[in-house]
This record gives C-alpha cells, structure tokens and sequence, in this order.
C-alpha cells in the first residue's frame, strides 16, 4: 500500500535540467557502503528522466563499467589514459546499452598503477578537472547536448584519485551505511574535503548525504540514522536506501537495479533519490 502510494507520486514528479552542469563526486573512504550502486542508480534514474549523464568510473576496480555494460579489459582505453597520457574524454567515453543518453568513461586495472604514476606529473590534481572542461567544449563544438549530471565514482581511499575527483567537482555525495562504524572516518573524510576547498578548490561543498544499507526492522539503523541527520540536518537526503538483495544482484547481470528490476524497493527508492537529487540545491 505505502509502496504504491510511493510508486504514483513518483509518476507526478519531473526533473528539470539544472541550470548548469553539476559535477558530483561520490566518496567515502570506508568500503562497502554503496558508493558505486549510488553511482551507476542516480546516472540511471536521471538518465531514464531524460536528463544527459557521464559516470566516471574513477576506480579501478572497475565496477561501475561493469554494471552500466561497458568492456574494460586492459586492451580498452578509459580513464587511465585520459589522466596519465591526456587522452580526450571523447576518444574514450562509451555509451551505456542502460540509456541512450547515458555515458561512461570506464575504468581498466591500470587505474591501479595511476597513483603511483601521478606524482611526478605536473599539475597532478587537476588533470581530471581540466579533461572534463575541454569534453564539455568538444560536445559542444560538435553540436551535441550538454552534460546535465557528471557522477564521479571513487576508489575507497583519500589519494590521487580521489583528490583529482574532489578537484573536479563541485559537490561530494557521501553514502553513509545505516551499519555501527557509519561515523568513523567521516571526520576524516571531511577534514580532506576542507583541505580540498582551502588549497585546491574554493567551490566544493558536501551537497548530499544518502543513507544507504538501512534495515527498518533494526533499531541500530534508525538510530544511526537519527544521529546523521543531527549531525548534517541540512545534507541528509530524506531518501533512505534500503538494504536489497536485488541491488547486489543488478551488477552481475551489467545491469542496475532500476532496469534489472524495475519492481523492486531498491529500484524505486534509487528513483527517489534521484528525483530528490534534482530537486535540490548543488549547496545542499
């Protein structure tokens, strides 16, 4: 009943294009807390509502090419190549089978060795930001529609990577497991985004925070919820991801969750989120 009651309001609701392009960076440092699910289902959802999306698969496990149905084998070029060769993002970025209007700049193992590779660069934090703006011209010159949504996956550390995606954002969603440990290390994660801001850049802001994981028969969830929400009453996204087996399934088949199973909780509650994401300011 409360599902279906869901289900019609979410048929009323329409997202708008955003003013200007929002470069969104997903991050948490912690592993396991749905950052790529939050990724490759937000880019899906929007997508599926007309709107012009790029994931950056900026891990290089490589998961987010994987459930959007895009090869990254080592004989691929993606992200790697952009950061360390400057490649053009439009050499690389593939579409998605997911979406028409969706695209992905994969993700291959090399990725791996990119940190390492990065130190030594010139202008080392930047170049990630600096390949997004001259794709964004290129679609341009050539005529094609604007980026609305740029989703930047990050790897479950606080190094080159993901500085280079803190640099070339201007927002940070964190997803935050419902689970015990949820606050460790969100202190730290925040100290970093500071620096980012201080040193690197000034118009970053943690823009959304998304409860993943949340188990409503536990007390613990709703505890750790409540708690969030007093910490950043302004951040916290009203929608709750809740803990699904078909999201973990969805990757598996190189799907999300909202094609593989378009029924689901999982589904519908991503598609919420992503009508919420549009309708919120990119200051949170």
């Amino acid at each position: 009943m409360e599902e279906n009651k869901r289900r019609a309001k979410l048929k009323q609701s329409k997202i708008d294009p955003p003013a200007e392009t929002r470069y969104i960076t997903i991050s948490n440092q912690k592993g396991g807390v749905g950052k790529t699910s939050t990724s490759v289902n937000l880019a899906v959802a929007l997508a599926q509502q007309g709107q012009n999306v790029l994931v950056v698969d900026n891990d290089p496990q490589g998961n987010a090419s994987t459930a959007l149905g895009i090869p990254h084998g080592t004989d691929v070029d993606s992200v790697y190549d952009v950061l360390i060769d400057e490649t053009p993002i439009a050499d690389v970025v593939q579409e998605s089978p997911e979406m028409d209007n969706l695209w992905v700049l994969p993700a291959t193992i090399d990725l791996a060795g990119a940190e390492i590779e990065l130190v030594s660069v010139v202008a080392r934090e930047q170049r990630l930001q600096r390949a997004l703006k001259e794709y964004a011209k290129a679609r341009e010159e050539r005529g094609e529609p604007r980026l609305d949504y740029v989703f930047i996956d990050c790897p479950p550390s606080l190094g080159l990577l993901t500085i280079n995606a803190f640099v070339a954002a201007t927002e940070v969603l964190i997803p935050i497991q419902c689970e015990y440990y949820a606050l460790e290390g969100l202190s730290q994660l925040l100290n970093n985004i500071n620096m980012i801001q201080k040193h690197l850049n000034p118009e970053l802001s943690v823009s959304s925070i998304l409860l993943t994981m949340y188990d409503g028969r536990t007390n613990l969830a709703s505890q750790v919820a409540d708690e969030v929400r007093q910490h950043f009453p302004d951040q916290v996204m009203n929608t709750m991801i809740p803990r699904s087996v078909r999201i973990s399934e969805a990757p598996s088949y190189q799907q999300s969750v909202i094609t593989y199973d378009p029924s689901s909780t999982g589904a519908l509650s991503y598609l919420e989120a992503a009508v919420e994401l549009g309708s919120r300011s990119p200051k949170g």
